[in-house]
């Protein structure tokens, strides 16, 4: 034998002698629960970077990746501002917008809203609301023509389809002979759109940027201008880099901070999520100390024989912790396969199953996300494989130490 001979005997200790088949079973069930334990943790945390990665594909539809704004009264040199944001080889394009508060009236019916005035050409650049119409174009906004663009949900609420009549009111006053007027202008709806959150189709509606200057009373002057990047995640440094190039007083934000509480509870959820699942493979990683405990108990006689023939504690120690190692490793590598295989094809088995229980798990009617997306990570599978390869290693230590400690005069006293 070329191989240690620690190796060789923990080998061949990895399966128990024919009388004594239930530690076997015990090291297959141990083997089984880490497997399943793995599988879950690579299976659950792939669905949750896919809703992770599906949210947020949705929030940047409307959302800009950074944005530059200036003063609460608003950006007048917002052409050189948006040129020297471009300047940076990060930034892909920049558009101007005019965001405000307002009310949409039709008839009795009334909601809140925020209005965001923007430039059609420029605004396709940096979002993706041009893809996400259902009714009407984006450049169907024309200056002066007063024309809007609803999310699904607002429309539905207020029963307003193409062509139909709305008041959007702002939280301005005007005065005139007849007293203190809330400032209205009268709309015609030329559009729909729905990215399928809540927050934008229920509570955001697009007007032409000309059109909202004059209704907000910001002549030649906007709120700030919106960038999109070429990396999204490279957001919070490229928004440091214009913040320390820009001139004057301006406010630079990214994505990351201003959905801050959103991604933080994500990242919450997925450590939670990772905490407790790794409990399952923990509970099968210590069945091996009861699997090892036995067999320490049943091959004592073996302990004593290799002892009085040279082995030392450390070598006897070496052979247990090969034996348990190789049911961690066996089933961290079961599991690892079973993970990644699901989290491939979670996507496809969902609607077969689906179809076999008669239930749908994600209804449309009340879920914007009615598939189970996966994504699949290898730095997440790297992790979870190294904590059930640790857990199993650890659960060695005390059964390997008690077989070190076997005295072979005690134990052979009865052979």
């Amino acid at each position: 034998m070329r191989q240690p001979y620690e190796l060789f005997a923990g080998l061949r200790y990895t399966r128990a002698k024919r009388r004594n088949h239930f530690i076997s079973f015990i090291s297959l069930a141990s083997m089984i629960g880490i497997a399943i334990g793995v599988t879950a943790l690579i299976t659950v945390l792939s669905v949750m970077n896919g809703f992770e990665r599906e949210l947020r594909g949705r929030i940047l539809a409307m959302a800009a990746h950074a944005t530059i704004s200036g003063q609460a009264s608003g950006m007048d040199d917002w052409v050189q501002a948006a040129g020297l944001a471009r300047q940076n080889k990060e930034v892909a394009a920049a558009a101007p917008y005019i965001e405000g508060e307002g009310m949409v009236k039709v008839g009795g019916d009334l909601s809140g809203t925020m209005l965001r005035g923007v430039l059609p050409a420029d605004e396709s650049h940096v979002s993706d609301i041009a893809s996400h119409m259902i009714a009407g174009s984006l450049d169907d906004l024309k200056p002066g023509a007063y024309r809007i663009i609803l999310g699904r949900e607002l429309a539905q609420a207020l029963a307003v389809g193409i062509g139909d009549k709305v008041d959007l009111m702002i939280p301005q006053a005007s005065v005139t002979p007849a007293g203190v007027i809330p400032r209205f202008r009268r709309f015609t709806v030329c559009g729909v759109f729905q990215v399928g959150m809540y927050e934008f189709d229920r509570g955001l509606v697009l007007v032409h940027m000309n059109d909202a200057a004059a209704l907000l009373r910001m002549p030649g002057k906007v709120t700030g201008v919106r960038l999109k990047l070429h990396d999204l995640f490279a957001a919070p440094r490229v928004a440091r880099e214009l913040a320390q190039a820009l001139p004057g007083i301006y406010y630079v934000s990214d994505w990351t901070r201003s959905h801050a509480n959103f991604f933080r509870a994500v990242a919450t959820e997925k450590t939670v999520m990772f905490i407790i699942l790794s409990l399952i493979v923990g509970v099968a990683a210590f069945n091996i100390v009861s699997t090892l405990v036995m067999v320490v108990q049943d091959k004592q006689a073996d302990i004593a024989i290799l002892r009085t023939l040279g082995a030392t504690p450390r070598s006897i120690m070496a052979i247990f912790m090969v034996q348990g190692s190789i049911i961690g490793f066996v089933g961290t590598l079961l599991g690892v396969a079973g993970g990644v295989l699901l989290a491939l094809n979670v996507e496809k088995l969902v609607p077969i199953l689906e179809a076999l229980t008669g239930h749908q798990f994600l209804s449309p009617d009340v879920y914007y996300i009615s598939d189970l997306p996966s994504e699949l990570k290898w730095p997440d599978v790297i992790r979870i494989s190294g904590l059930s390869l640790a857990l199993g290693l650890l659960s060695t230590i005390y059964p390997a130490w008690r077989a070190s400690r076997v005295q072979p005069a005690e134990a052979l006293r009865y052979e």
